[in-house]
């Protein structure tokens, strides 16, 4: 059981890459904060599901673009389990839409969701990591972190923002036994629920044949595959590995 004795923080819990994530982390032993903004119907089946594996879970809903809310979470999810030795920011929104259609209101909340979230939940995480000496930080990127693509202005500034928070904190936390890595998701089949955030989808589809050909492996990912990418970050197995990217993207971005 590689993460027996631990207790994680997953936002985003509730389906498609978190739940993954979630599965993947309770099969091995760990016990859950799990996190969704509102669906608490959908968070509870999750918490259901790993339930099953003989962990404890603890279910809590907030906005993690929200300090106040962040805090919140964590003194609930801290007071039912007890200390968080795993972060895993995965909570994200990526609507696509030229500058020029981009509001501010848009433009802050992707930065709110996708940036400052990590910032939030790291702050507040930190301080009981460096009192055990040991912790594990994971945040999800994007191919946006490593190239830019038209239409996603603030999505691309938050990821890109997000790959630098991550190399700082790892600097900062290292000498407190703590890491802090980012795995970089490429096309994944996930289901898509905000159809008019992937206006380019419209024409063709993640799965379809021109958008495969672009993957040397020639298919989309799996959210499992992503879940295993942050439970090899989050055990011991990568005890050496800090402010690291894992890109698992079939090929997507070679080099």
């Amino acid at each position: 059981m590689k993460l027996e004795g631990r207790t994680a923080f997953v936002t985003g819990a509730s389906r498609n890459i978190g739940r993954a994530i979630a599965l993947a982390f309770a099969a091995e032993g760990a016990d859950l904060v799990l996190n969704t903004r509102a669906n608490r119907d959908e968070l509870e089946a999750v918490a259901a599901e790993c339930r099953k594996h003989g962990v404890r879970v603890a279910p809590v809903l907030g906005d993690v673009g929200d300090a106040a809310a962040v805090e919140a979470m964590v003194k609930e999810g801290t007071a039912a389990l007890g200390a968080i030795d795993v972060l895993v920011c995965n909570a994200a929104i990526r609507p696509h839409k030229p500058i020029t259609e981009t509001s501010l209101e848009d433009w802050h909340r992707v930065i709110a969701v996708n940036l400052h979230s990590a910032f939030y939940l790291a702050r507040a995480v930190v301080p009981g990591m460096k009192a055990r000496g040991r912790g594990s930080i994971i945040a999800l990127g994007g191919q946006s972190s490593l190239t830019g693509r038209a239409g996603t202005a603030a999505v691309t500034a938050a990821k890109t923002g997000l790959l630098g928070l991550v190399r700082a904190l790892a600097a900062e936390l290292g000498p407190s036994g703590i890491r802090v890595n980012m795995v970089v998701p490429g096309t994944i089949d996930t289901e898509r629920r905000y159809a008019e955030w992937y206006p380019e989808f419209r024409q063709a589809p993640p799965g379809a044949p021109e958008r495969l050909q672009r993957i040397p492996l020639g298919r989309l990912g799996r959210p499992e595959e992503i879940a295993e990418a942050c439970l090899f970050l989050a055990s011991d197995a990568s005890a050496y590995i800090t402010g690291d990217t894992i890109r698992v993207m079939g090929g997507s971005i070679i080099g």
